[in-house]
């Protein structure tokens, strides 16, 4: 469904300048860049669908952040439904040749960073994943969720002291 009031052209501008930062903060919930990438071009429909166009690019970046970080929350709650149905799967250590060392390091460090993040209360996750991962101001960030400028650098402040102190714990 075509929404007849869209500006071709700014769409397009605002889709290019907004994709990367959207799909950011989808990839650090989510996990999985193909995810990710879906629940983006889908939130860009929704925001192509809407009956009025929002004002300025800054409110079409929250908006849109909003509604991705809403979709891959959803998605990431499914997730983990999914897993715990299925039961907890043996892991399966493979042995790896020297030259893929560094890939399994940084695969499994990847890995570990996102369980971290996880296990993070969601309003210390989602402040550092905006911040991190999304390139937002703390000022943007405090827009799109409300809060004071000040209160989204406390949240950043204490999100790293736990995220530090959990992947100390995993060593």
């Amino acid at each position: 469904m075509l929404n007849k009031g869209v500006d071709e052209r700014r769409f397009n501008r605002e889709y290019s300048l907004l994709f990367p930062v959207i799909f950011r903060v989808a990839v650090r919930i989510t996990g999985d860049a193909e995810i990710a990438e879906d629940l983006c071009h889908e939130a860009f429909i929704k925001y192509y669908q809407r009956h009025e166009p929002l004002p300025d690019t800054d409110q079409a970046k929250y908006w849109l952040i909003r509604v991705v970080k809403n979709m891959s929350l959803n998605h990431a709650k499914r997730k983990t439904r999914e897993r715990k149905a299925m039961g907890k799967l043996e892991k399966i250590t493979p042995v790896f040749a020297e030259s893929e060392e560094k890939r399994v390091i940084r695969e499994e460090t990847i890995k570990e960073v996102q369980e971290a993040l996880d296990k993070l209360p969601y309003k210390l996750r989602s402040v550092l994943v905006f911040k991190e991962y999304g390139g937002l101001s703390y000022r943007e960030i405090g827009t799109m969720l409300g809060i004071s400028e000040g209160n989204v650098k406390v949240r950043v402040f204490r999100a790293r002291e736990h995220l530090e102190k959990i992947l100390g714990e995993e060593e």
